[in-house]
């Protein structure tokens, strides 16, 4: 079944317990790091574009990226007067008219990317539309965060919507799968049921840095998530971290440049 159908129009309901101003607030911290104070940002999984519209209030000149029609369609609706170009893309397949000057991915949108061929090719796409030397941005859920979930049921009920959540994960294969089972309250005060099925893969941080090198990219640091202290798959695994944030660099373009290749 398709992700984030029925699940769009409650997504921001269960998911009030993000705090979106801090993660865009260390999103923007990470960009300052690496020298990415202003510009064009794509953000690939933009969802219905809670830290899109943030980083667009903190000055930077947004472009949200999903392959989910509804969630688009929400991220549409809360767009306001902020300047926001939304595109209907998959991100292993984006098309951009020009680069940008950083891309960014959260929500662990990454880990959707079951295959790790699509790893690759996201990363190259990246790697294509970065201005020189642009700032690529995105967390991960970590192994460690799946193992503690396991197998299991998790629900939760609410005056207009409720949710079961089975969860699957494959220790071996580091795949985790659960079936969204989703009641929203109709207009006729009855629950409209959809169901979904997720699937995520745990990445470890040298899968990561493996394919950030088969596309061409530069790894630069990882972090564990909001904080400035670094991660290692030795260190994830002895602290149960439960996400991390990767920082990576475009390569390539400034040496076709300065070639007068490009």
């Amino acid at each position: 079944m398709d992700s984030y159908t029925g699940f769009a129009n409650v997504y921001d309901q269960l998911m009030d317990n993000i705090e979106y101003d801090k993660w865009t607030d260390y999103i923007v911290k990470l960009f300052n790091e690496n020298g990415l104070r202003d510009g064009i940002v794509l953000e690939l999984g933009c969802g219905t574009g809670n830290i899109t519209a943030r980083l667009s209030d903190k000055g930077y000149d947004m472009i949200g990226v999903d392959n989910s029609y509804e969630m688009l369609q929400i991220a549409m609706e809360k767009k306001n007067d902020r300047d926001i170009l939304y595109l209907l893309q998959d991100m292993r397949e984006i098309e951009m008219y020009g680069t940008v000057a950083g891309v960014v991915s959260v929500c662990d949108s990454i880990n959707y990317l079951v295959d790790y061929k699509d790893l690759v090719t996201t990363f190259s796409l990246v790697n294509k539309y970065l201005d020189p030397d642009g700032v690529f941005v995105f967390d991960l859920k970590t192994s460690a965060f799946f193992e503690k979930i396991g197998d299991g049921q998790i629900s939760e009920v609410r005056d207009d919507c409720s949710f079961i959540w089975d969860n699957y994960f494959d220790k071996e294969r580091k795949i985790n799968s659960y079936d969204l089972t989703i009641f929203e309250k109709t207009l006729s005060g009855l629950y409209e049921r959809s169901d979904e099925t997720h699937t995520q893969r745990a990445y470890s941080i040298e899968e990561i840095k493996k394919a950030l090198d088969e596309a061409g990219m530069i790894f630069e640091k990882a972090y564990i998530a909001f904080s400035d202290n670094e991660a290692d798959d030795e260190l994830i695994d002895k602290k149960g971290i439960d996400r991390v944030y990767i920082v990576a660099r475009e390569n390539g373009k400034r040496e076709r440049i300065e070639k007068g290749l490009l």
